[in-house]
């Protein structure tokens, strides 16, 4: 048994064997992809990984038109990041001038913990900077995320202090299980 820096936990890594490929999603993708999402956030599989959202929110993280929308909107990408042919995880990248928005970012659970999600990330950020030459990746992450938080920090990425509310009344992206519920703008420098 090793011990997790990231989250803390004595466990055996899960072995990063295999090619790592990155494609854009397609249409045909939606349902996969929100199966990934869904199980590494919500619901009782999440809790196999460590990034489980499930005692804050219930309820989906996203709709299939949500996914779909990311595919097909101008500037934006969801690449599917695979192994053997099998997707295990997904980010989304959106142009946003200087910088890059880094968003829906899941890992299949029981890979989280192993150093994958730091190759993803690291890889996420190479694309955006050789697709648009961004100076600086954002992203947002429930305030209250502090174990999540801490990880971003980590990988180079620094709190803001910039809250914007959680979308409360909107089911589509979940039914939240506490009422202080606020997303916080993290960045990091990629020039």
């Amino acid at each position: 048994m090793d011990t997790d820096t990231d989250t803390g936990t004595h466990t055996a890594p899960p072995r990063l064997s295999g090619d790592l490929t990155y494609r854009d999603a397609i249409g045909a993708d939606v349902p996969g992809l929100l199966a990934l999402i869904h199980s590494a956030y919500r619901g009782e599989s999440s809790r196999a990984g460590w990034t489980t959202e499930a005692d804050l929110i219930g309820g989906p993280r996203i709709d299939a038109e949500g996914v779909l929308e990311v595919i097909e909107t101008p500037g934006s990408r969801l690449v599917a990041v695979e192994r053997d042919e099998e997707t295990i995880a997904c980010f989304q990248l959106e142009h946003r001038g200087e910088a890059a928005y880094f968003g829906m970012f899941a890992v299949r659970p029981g890979l989280q913990g192993g150093g994958l999600g730091r190759l993803v990330i690291a890889e996420a950020e190479r694309l955006a900077r050789a697709a648009w030459g961004v100076r600086e990746m954002q992203m947002t992450v429930i305030s209250v995320r502090d174990e999540l938080i801490a990880w971003y920090e980590r990988r180079g990425y620094r709190r803001t202090g910039e809250l914007t509310p959680f979308p409360y009344g909107d089911e589509r992206l979940g039914i939240p299980l506490r009422d202080d519920l606020t997303f916080e703008l993290l960045v990091k420098d990629v020039s």
